[in-house]
C-alpha cells in the first residue's frame, strides 16, 4: 500500500480485513528533534513491513491503577499509527474513526488488544490508532520549545489521515475522532481548537478529561522538576536527563491510598479534583482557551458530538471496600473529600439511598468526569449532541468502572484481559448495542436515540439488562456548585495567585 512517505505491507486477517501496524507518520522525536514540533516522516525506499506494532512513547505504565492492557514497546521511532480496514482497495468511501488512547497524558499505548479495529472493519469502518508524546516530552513547559507537543503530534497524525486514508479505503471527509479518558479529553481539546477544525467531521468523547493546564501552572511544574533534577529549565537541560529520572521527577503514579484508615483515604482522594499535572496547556495560541470557555463561545458547535461515561468510573475501590467506611457518615465523607457544605447537603440528599463508600466513589467519579458532561451539554445548547451512560457493573469489581466500556465499544469481549476486568459473563448483547451505537454515529452522525436540546438532556443508558440508574442526578447537582476559578487565557493567569498556579 502506497503512502505519502513510501510503501507499506500489512497483514490480511482470516476474516478478510487488513491490518497495517506501526506506520510512522513523523520523524523520531529524539536527538535534534527532542522537544521539537513533530516533523512529517521523510520518504523511505522499498517496502516497509507493517505487520507488528511500532515503538511506543509509553515507557512506564500506570500499573497501580490501569485497567486496559497497554504494552510498552521499546525504541525511538515512537510516532506511528495502526490502521484496521475492511479492505485497502483505494476506494476511499468508508467512514473513519481515529481513536486516541487514554492514560492521563503520561501513559497509554496504541498497541492495546482492546483497540483492535477488527469489529469496526467488519461493520464497514476504517480505524486508525495513533501514538503521541506523553508526560513532559509531550506536554511539559519549556521556554525554548513549542508547547503542546503531544497535541501537535495528534494534529500531524490527523493530517496524515487526510492525505493517506483513501488508499486504505477510508473517506477523509468522514473522519470521526474518538477517545477515552485522557483520549476523550484530547478529543474535546481538538473539538474546540481552531487549527484542528478541518481535520475531522464529528467527535466521540468517552470519560473525557481535557486537562486544560494553566500556562503558569505548567511553568511552575517545569521549574520544580528542573530544580529537583539539577538542570536548567530549558530543552537542552531536560534532554540531558536520563529518561527514567525524568519520568520519576514527573511525580505520577503514586499510590493515593497510603494514608491509614478510611478517613485518610478520603483525604487522599480529595486530591482527585479533576485537574492533572500534564496535558494540553492553555497557551493562548494553539489552545487559546479552556474547553468549557470554548464550548460556551460556540466552538465545535457545527460538529456532531457523542459523549458518555461509566456510572462509577473511579468507584471500584469503594465498591470493593464498603465495610471499611461504615463508621463514616455521608456528610463527614463529603467534607473530607473537599465538598462545600451546601453542595454536600444537596449531593448526599440526591444519593441518600447509597452507603457512604458508594457515595464517596460517585463523588470522585463526578468531580473527575461526569459533571463535565453536564456542563458541556448545556454549553453546546442546540448543537448536535448525544449522551450515554454505561451503568452495567463488572462481575469482578462490582462497579461500572473506568475503562469498562471500552471493550464493549470495540466489541472485543474475547480480547486478552477483558474477562479479568469484566468478569467471565460479560453480555455480548451489551457489546452489540454499544458498538452499534458507535458505528451508527461514525457512519451517519446519529447513534440512534434522541439528541439533547436546549431544554432537555436525553441520556441513553447501557445497563445490560440491569435496573437502569439515573446516574446524571448526582452529576447535575455537582455541576451546579460554585465553579472553581479557572484562568481562561495567559492574560487572565497573570492575576492568578501563586497558590492557585501551584495547585494546578
Amino acid at each position: 500500500m502506497e503512502t505519502t512517505s513510501g510503501t507499506v505491507r500489512g497483514t490480511r486477517r482470516a476474516d478478510g480485513s487488513e491490518a497495517f501496524l506501526g506506520i510512522p507518520y513523523a520523524e523520531p522525536p529524539y536527538g535534534d528533534l527532542r522537544f521539537a514540533a513533530p516533523q512529517p516522516r521523510a520518504a523511505w525506499s522499498g517496502v516497509r513491513e507493517a505487520d507488528s506494532f511500532g515503538a511506543t512513547p509509553q515507557r512506564r505504565t500506570l500499573s497501580e491503577i490501569t485497567t486496559i492492557p497497554e504494552p510498552s514497546i521499546p525504541g525511538d521511532d515512537v510516532l506511528n499509527l495502526n490502521v484496521f480496514t475492511p479492505a485497502a482497495d483505494g476506494g476511499g468511501a468508508l467512514p473513519v474513526m481515529v481513536w486516541i488512547h487514554g492514560g492521563g497524558y503520561v501513559a497509554g499505548s496504541p498497541a492495546s488488544p482492546w483497540y483492535d479495529g477488527r469489529s469496526f472493519a467488519r461493520d464497514g469502518v476504517v480505524t486508525v490508532v495513533p501514538s503521541y508524546r506523553l508526560g513532559f516530552d509531550g506536554f511539559g513547559w519549556l521556554p525554548d520549545a513549542p508547547l503542546n507537543r503531544g497535541v501537535l503530534d495528534l494534529i500531524l497524525a490527523l493530517e496524515w489521515v487526510q492525505q493517506n486514508i483513501s488508499r486504505f479505503g477510508g473517506d477523509p471527509e468522514r473522519v470521526t475522532i474518538a477517545g477515552q479518558s485522557a483520549g476523550g479529553g484530547a478529543v474535546m481539546t481538538l473539538l474546540t481548537m481552531p487549527r484542528a477544525q478541518a481535520l475531522f467531521r464529528s467527535a466521540i468523547s468517552v470519560s473525557g478529561v481535557p486537562s486544560d493546564v494553566p500556562l503558569e501552572g505548567a511553568r511552575q511544574t517545569a521549574l520544580r522538576m528542573a530544580a529537583e533534577l539539577g538542570v536548567p529549565a530549558t530543552a537542552a537541560g531536560f534532554a540531558s536527563v536520563d529518561e527514567a529520572a525524568l519520568i520519576a521527577a514527573q511525580g505520577w503514579g503514586e499510590d493515593m491510598t497510603d494514608n491509614p484508615g478510611s478517613r485518610g483515604i478520603l483525604r487522599a482522594m480529595a486530591k482527585m479534583d479533576g485537574t492533572l499535572p500534564f496535558g494540553p496547556i492553555v497557551d493562548g495560541d494553539l489552545h487559546p482557551t479552556d474547553v468549557d470557555t470554548a464550548l460556551a463561545e460556540g466552538r465545535g458547535a457545527d460538529k456532531p458530538l457523542l459523549v458518555g461515561a461509566t456510572l462509577e468510573e473511579f468507584g471500584s475501590f469503594f465498591a470493593s471496600n464498603v465495610e471499611m467506611f461504615h463508621d463514616v457518615e455521608a456528610a463527614e465523607a463529603l467534607d473530607l473529600l473537599g465538598a462545600d457544605a451546601h453542595t454536600a447537603e444537596r449531593y448526599a440528599q440526591a444519593l441518600s439511598d447509597l452507603p457512604t463508600a458508594i457515595l464517596a466513589g460517585r463523588w470522585v467519579t463526578d468531580v473527575m468526569f461526569r459533571e463535565r458532561i453536564v456542563r458541556w451539554v448545556e454549553s453546546r445548547r442546540s448543537a448536535p449532541t448525544w449522551v450515554y451512560d454505561f451503568t452495567w457493573r463488572s462481575g469482578t469489581s462490582g462497579a461500572a468502572e473506568h475503562c469498562l466500556d471500552v471493550p464493549f465499544a470495540f466489541d472485543v469481549l474475547d480480547a486478552p484481559e477483558v474477562a479479568r476486568v469484566a468478569g467471565p459473563d460479560a453480555p455480548q448483547s451489551l457489546a452489540d448495542a454499544v458498538h452499534a451505537a458507535y458505528v451508527a454515529f461514525i457512519t451517519h452522525g446519529d447513534p440512534g436515540w434522541e439528541r439533547t436540546s436546549s431544554t432537555e438532556v436525553n441520556v441513553e443508558v447501557f445497563s445490560g439488562g440491569e435496573e437502569p440508574a439515573d446516574g446524571y442526578l448526582s452529576a447535575r447537582v455537582l455541576a451546579r456548585r460554585a465553579p472553581r476559578p479557572t484562568p481562561h487565557s495567559p492574560a487572565a493567569e497573570s492575576a492568578a495567585s501563586t497558590d492557585t498556579a501551584q495547585k494546578a
